[in-house]
C-alpha cells in the first residue's frame, strides 16, 4: 500500500511518514489509511492543491511536515513525551482533514467535513509569499491556515470548497484579524 501514487510527484508513504511523532514512534503506529476513500482524497488534494505548487517552486523546495493522520497516530499525538512531559504534538480530528475519511468504530467519520489536509513550506520562501502564490492561482483549496512567515501552512482540498483563510493569535486561538485582504481575495474565487 506504501507504495501508492498520490499525484505526480508524493507517494501515500511519502504522507503517512513525515511527521516528527511517526519518527519517533513509528515501531509502535501504523501510519496509514484503513480506508480507499481516505486514499482517494488524498489524491485529490495531491492533483488539486500539492502537484500545482510543486510544478511551480520544484520538488527540491517542497518540504511536508505533516500529511496523513492514521488513527494509531492521532493516539500518539496525544500522548506526551515521557522524556519532556510535553504533548507529542497538535491535533483536532474532527476539524483539521489530516486524518480524510477514516471512520470510528461506531461508523461515523472523525471528521464530517471530509477532504484531506497537509501542512508544508517552501524551501527559502516566506510562507505568506506563498499564500499569495496560492491566492493569485486560484487553487481551489478548502481551509488554509497561516501560522506564520517562517512556518508551514496548512492546506486542505475537501468537498465543501470553503476558501477559509485563517492566521492564529500567539495563544493559538484562530483570527482573520490582519489578514482581511487575504480573506477577500479568497471569496473572489
Amino acid at each position: 500500500m506504501k507504495d501508492v501514487q498520490l499525484g505526480k510527484y508524493l507517494s501515500l508513504h511519502d504522507f503517512c511518514t513525515c511527521t516528527n511523532t511517526y519518527q519517533k514512534y513509528s515501531d509502535h503506529i501504523n501510519p496509514y489509511p484503513n480506508s480507499g476513500e481516505s486514499i482517494q482524497a488524498l489524491k485529490e488534494l495531491n492533483y488539486y492543491i500539492i502537484d500545482p505548487i510543486i510544478d511551480y517552486f520544484t520538488l527540491d523546495r517542497f518540504k511536508l511536515t505533516y500529511g496523513f493522520c492514521s488513527h494509531d497516530l492521532r493516539i500518539y499525538l496525544e500522548k506526551k513525551d515521557p522524556i519532556t512531559g510535553l504533548k507529542n504534538g497538535r491535533v483536532a480530528p474532527n476539524l483539521d482533514q489530516h486524518i480524510a475519511h477514516e471512520v470510528k468504530k461506531n461508523g461515523d467519520y472523525y471528521c464530517q467535513r471530509l477532504g484531506a489536509a497537509c501542512d508544508f513550506l517552501i524551501v527559502e520562501l516566506d510562507s505568506d509569499e506563498l499564500v499569495d502564490w496560492i491566492l493569485k492561482q486560484k487553487l481551489p483549496f478548502d481551509s488554509l491556515y497561516f501560522y506564520g512567515k517562517n512556518r508551514p501552512i496548512h492546506i486542505s482540498y475537501g468537498p465543501q470548497q470553503k476558501r477559509q483563510i485563517w492566521a492564529f493569535t500567539t495563544t493559538g486561538k484562530p483570527t482573520q484579524k490582519g489578514i482581511e485582504a487575504w480573506v477577500k481575495r479568497a471569496k473572489e474565487f
